[in-house]
């Protein structure tokens, strides 16, 4: 398994700095410089993945739903990590701050993340890992996105490699 290319709708976030610093391919595709055509959006972005010969994509901090036609391509490989403990706390703007906020405000005690495939819905795929941690009287959004950020670097790449093994073993098996 290998990174092949880093994809932001950010020309400078943090993910396309440090690809560029360990000589990993970037692009910077948005709907914006897309001239909010979904189409050629759609298009530029496939072009891409396929170009870099792409197997399976990891959503990491990218904050737009993917088109239709990118995730049908993809179906099965493509995960996102989401800052609760899926279903709790998913779906259209459930993202960072606005999360954890939300997860204060029911008063709960336990929040985490997950990794999760990515279906046509937000947050609606098969969970592949959650990990948990505790929600302290006095948190705020920006101390409990500390203690998840540290669980969503921890199981992303754990989850990576569980959907690549059963990627190679079905491929072994074809």
């Amino acid at each position: 398994m290998e990174l092949s290319l880093v994809v932001s709708n950010n020309s400078g976030s943090g993910a396309i700095e440090f690809a560029k610093e360990k000589n990993i391919p970037t692009r910077h595709l948005s709907f914006l410089k897309s001239g909010g055509d979904v189409k050629e959006f759609t298009s530029e972005m496939l072009s891409a993945l396929a170009d870099a010969k792409i197997d399976l994509i990891a959503l990491a901090g990218y904050m737009k739903k993917l088109p239709d036609e990118i995730v049908k391509k993809y179906k099965g490989r493509i995960l996102n990590v989401h800052p609760a403990l899926l279903p709790d706390f998913g779906g259209a703007g459930m993202y960072g701050r606005y999360v954890h906020s939300a997860v204060l405000a029911t008063g709960k005690k336990t929040s985490g993340a997950s990794v999760h495939l990515v279906e046509g819905a937000y947050d609606s795929g098969e969970i592949i890992l959650q990990e948990s941690c505790p929600v302290y009287e006095g948190d705020t959004p920006e101390t409990l996105a500390e203690r998840i950020k540290k669980i969503e670097h921890k199981i992303l790449p754990k989850a990576i490699q569980l959907v690549a093994d059963s990627m190679r073993d079905c491929s072994a098996r074809a």
